[in-house]
């Protein structure tokens, strides 16, 4: 009797990726799954900053790794010219001018930005336009929990649907 199996799936393109994962900076950890949950994503479609994504192919579920991340293939080097000096009085006077508060902003064009308070003086508040993680390196401990052959819809829309909105609608 011939018995035909198919082969243990991998982390590998157009697969959905369900993944435990803790994330430290500067030897400190910043996030992890424990606190806000697994990350599900679909592979190959950019929807993890590429240092991760390139990192996770061949992977099968119980697989765990450590994968440093540099800032070119995470959330890029800082950019020195993403900083703004915005007049104080351009904030309403209950707004929490405080290092680290962030903020969003539109453009003259309508669209938004997001920002971080950098530093408050007197006159001037500096904003900081870089994401919070650019310029570091990132060291993730990651454990893939799931794996399944993303939907036609999903692959066409590059993103991961809720199966469970999904199947509702059915």
């Amino acid at each position: 009797m011939n018995v035909s199996t198919q082969p243990e799936l991998s982390v590998q393109d157009d697969v959905v990726v369900t993944l435990d994962y803790s994330l430290q900076v500067d030897d400190e950890t910043i996030d992890q799954s424990m606190d806000s949950g697994t990350i599900q994503f679909l592979q190959g479609h950019g929807d993890i900053i590429p240092g991760l994504e390139s990192s996770l192919y061949g992977m099968r579920i119980g697989e765990s790794k450590k994968v440093r991340v540099l800032p070119a293939e995470g959330y890029g080097e800082e950019d020195v010219d993403a900083y703004g000096e915005i007049p104080r009085g351009e904030f309403p006077p209950d707004f929490p001018l405080e290092v680290g508060v962030e903020l969003q902003l539109r453009d003259h064009d309508g669209d938004v930005m997001e920002a971080f308070v950098e530093e408050v003086r007197d006159d001037i508040v500096l904003l900081n336009f870089n994401h919070r993680l650019a310029g570091k390196t990132l060291d993730f401990n990651v454990s893939v929990v799931d794996l399944r052959l993303a939907t036609l819809e999903e692959i066409v829309h590059g993103h991961v649907h809720d199966q469970d909105v999904e199947e509702s609608y059915e």
